[in-house]
């Protein structure tokens, strides 16, 4: 299905994160070299590289990717390989052995059987397993599709139906469900089916674009021009158009099928990929990738295009540069040069979503983000920040970034229209991952996969299928084979455990043209069913988690990272990590600063979301510390600042130096009926007997009288203190029989006689 890269191949540099790129591939990779092998194929139903021999199977892992991991084996008989997968429940193995026949391996058994074509002059392009409850595998053939299932009691296959029509060359991936089969002259017309756990949909039949370069030639079109991706739960079909060179993106609903635009493209060998829902377009011949966020339908790149870069590949230099146009061979193809590896090799061959497999030389490659770089790369703040707040594979980076970001912008005292519009994109993505329960599920550790290494099971974990967007390709890795394409999952099987509604992808009605992801969201926008103070408490533990508290160990960074999913920041977070440090920071007049806590509380007021008293607080201090306390008078006044008992005792507090703020302190706790805090502070401030009419009032019983004996009795006032001393013996049952009661009464009388003499 790929066509061979450029034959000019460049060795980039193998080095740290100084050299200048958005997307990178981490070093070490997967090897997959077994002696013997017949070739490498991606088994994407159940995301495992497989490997056969003369006599055996051997199958990796992808999902999740670790360059260590052990493969797994089944013997099989010898014999040609065109493309091999395993079924979705893993009990059976199929291999198509020829253009007519496939054989199946019953795993626990041994027993094998084969199914062959009914005619010879039709030919089988390639198969794959489905979880449609009409059938369990389908052929595709030059003459249609034939649906079969499994009979486990007699152990062969049943045919359901076929499908008839004259297919050129098709495209499948299990992500999607869907398959786009090719016919015509020039391979443009296409008919799809999507086989899912809800059925099988047919799509009305459609064409693809293609320009013409000559009156009287016709290009056609190719296997690997055509790139099925699942992106934020849409389905998109992407078609190069090497005349025109353009990119053309196409949209399915369950009616229609809707161009959506083109991309210009800079070379006439394409690759895709999809990294946590970005688009990647690798322009092959000129050496670098392109980055797409199509979450809005924007059609502007990421950032300006730059080199797929290698990194962490352990040498002391890493900076050698050279060009080669040989493929390498012998045992040498097996590994990578100790001095360079060629990036966009001959023997590349991408697999939707995020893989790479060096054929040639057995290798299997992991594409990341570098979103560090990616947002460094733009002045667009707030842009930058919807950018980070939409990802979830490196989440917990995404956040930190965002948090440094703010700190940033703020410190810098950038205007304060700026710095508000990105306020209102934190606020706003926080209050939707509340909404749609995101938030909650972001910081609570996901379980790791517990099958069984021997076993070759679909990948099923719910860290990777929850986390990563793991796409597969459904074909044969080899360059000859005509199998379609691509990856992983639209409508989820029950097999599949999905943690976010954007996870589940399905066609909607032309008439709704609206994004699936926004269609998720809106059938999932209830509030979590949980009380404020859960969410405070849950993104404590998330500040608790995050790298300023963490040790200095890679497998906490990495163990972090599949723990959050979600880069949403709580009001909590950006008081602790945003206000208080910028505020240590920050000097001079606190205008600036308190403009920009005051767009806070307004982005969140707007969002319904409630504000820890501890943002409150801050105002206060700022403003009272520079002595504007007709300001912050206002603040209270207009409710701009929300009354709790936290800011009516920093009132006080502050009010020490402003009689009129710490009034304020003390209305405050009064409106709250804060009664005992009330009585407490009045006699503190020597107020006890109006303290005394307060506490009858609102039967206050729970100050110590004692506390207004030693007021009345610091006033060196005999007349009060008696005046305490009656009240307590008249509405305290007992009071007359306390230590406190005796001593005050002998105090008294020593008084009296002081003044009598």
């Amino acid at each position: 299905m790929f066509g061979k890269a450029s034959s000019s191949q460049l060795s980039v540099s193998l080095g740290g994160s100084g050299a200048l790129s958005h997307v990178y591939i981490q070093h070490p990779p997967l090897r997959c070299s077994i002696p013997g092998s017949k070739g490498l194929f991606y088994d994407d139903g159940n995301k495992l590289i497989l490997s056969p021999t003369s006599n055996q199977v051997f199958s990796w892992k992808t999902v999740p990717f670790a360059s260590h991991v052990a493969p797994t084996s089944d013997s099989i008989s010898e014999g040609p390989v065109l493309s091999i997968r395993y079924s979705l429940d893993s009990k059976l193995l199929a291999i198509q052995r020829s253009n007519h026949e496939i054989q199946f391996w019953n795993r626990e058994t041994g027993e094998t059987f084969s199914q062959r074509c009914k005619s010879e002059t039709e030919s089988i392009l390639g198969f794959f397993w489905t979880d449609c409850p009409k059938c369990d595998i389908v052929f595709v053939k030059t003459s249609g599709m034939d649906l079969f299932s499994y009979d486990s009691e007699i152990k062969s296959l049943h045919l359901v139906e076929t499908k008839k029509m004259n297919v050129s060359w098709y495209v499948y991936t299990h992500e999607s469900r869907l398959i786009l089969l090719a016919s015509g002259m020039q391979c443009k017309s296409f008919t799809g089916f999507q086989l899912s756990s809800a059925g099988i949909i047919r799509l009305p039949k459609f064409e693809m674009a293609m320009a013409k370069s000559e009156a009287n030639n016709k290009p056609v079109l190719a296997a690997e021009d055509v790139h099925i991706i699942t992106v934020y739960g849409r389905i998109y079909c992407l078609q190069v158009d090497k005349v025109a060179m353009l990119l053309h993106s196409y949209r399915f609903y369950r009616d229609a099928v809707v161009q959506q635009g083109s991309l210009p493209i800079y070379s006439n060998k394409i690759a895709i990929s999809v990294v946590d829902n970005v688009l990647l377009v690798h322009q092959v011949d000129a050496k670098v990738v392109i980055l797409y966020d199509i979450f809005a339908d924007s059609r502007a790149p990421i950032s300006a295009p730059l080199p797929l870069l290698l990194r962490g590949f352990p040498r002391a230099s890493s900076s050698s540069y050279r060009t080669g146009n040989k493929d390498t061979d012998g045992s040498e193809a097996n590994d990578i040069s100790d001095h360079e590896t060629i990036i966009y090799g001959d023997n590349w061959i991408f697999l939707v979503p995020d893989l790479i497999c060096d054929v040639a030389k057995r290798l299997l490659w992991k594409i990341h983000l570098d979103l560090e770089a990616i947002s460094a790369s733009s002045s667009e703040v707030p842009s930058v920040l919807e950018f980070l707040q939409r990802r979830k594979l490196e989440a917990n980076k995404a956040k930190q970034l965002c948090l440094g970001i703010v700190r940033t912008v703020i410190l810098e005292r950038r205007p304060v229209s700026m710095v508000t519009r990105a306020i209102d994109v934190l606020v706003t993505s926080y209050s939707n991952s509340i909404k749609t329960g995101s938030y909650f599920k972001g910081i609570k550790a996901e379980k790791p996969p517990t099958s069984d290494v021997s076993n070759v099971n679909p990948p099923t974990s719910v860290v990777d299928e929850s986390i990563r967007r793991e796409d597969a390709l459904g074909k044969s890795i080899k360059h000859g084979s005509a199998s379609g394409v691509e990856n992983e999952s639209l409508n989820r099987s029950p097999a599949f455990s999905v943690s976010d509604s954007e996870e589940n992808v399905s066609f909607e009605n032309s008439n709704h043209l609206r994004s699936l992801g926004a269609k998720a969201d809106r059938e999932n926008f209830k509030v979590a069913e949980s009380s404020q103070s859960e969410v405070q408490k849950l993104s404590l533990q998330s500040q608790l988690l995050g790298p300023s508290n963490s040790p200095l160990n890679a497998n906490n960074s990495e163990n972090l990272e599949s723990q959050v999913t979600s880069a949403a920041i709580s009001p909590d977070e950006m008081y602790s990590c945003v206000f208080a440090s910028v505020e240590e920071e920050m000097a001079g007049d606190p205008a600036y600063f308190v403009t920009i806590v005051i767009e806070f509380l307004r982005s969140a007021n707007v969002e319904r979301i409630k504000v820890h008293p501890n943002i409150y607080v801050l105002t206060v201090q700022l403003l009272a510390r520079h002595e504007r306390y007709a300001e912050l008078g206002l603040f209270i006044i207009n409710k701009i600042l929300e009354p709790s008992k936290e800011v009516a005792l920093q009132l006080l507090e502050s009010g020490r130096q402003n009689i009129q703020t710490r009034k304020l302190g003390l209305d405050m706790l009064r409106q709250l009926s804060l009664h005992h805090d009330y009585v407490l502070l009045l006699v503190q401030d020597g107020y006890y007997l109006e303290a005394l009419r307060y506490a009858r009032k609102n039967k206050v019983t729970t100050v110590r009288p004692s506390l207004f004996l030693e007021a009345a009795f610091a006033s060196t006032d005999p007349q009060h203190l008696a005046a305490v001393l009656r009240f307590f013996s008249d509405f305290i049952p007992g009071f007359k029989n306390t230590a406190d009661h005796s001593a005050y009464c002998r105090i008294l009388n020593e008084m009296d006689s002081s003044i009598t003499t």
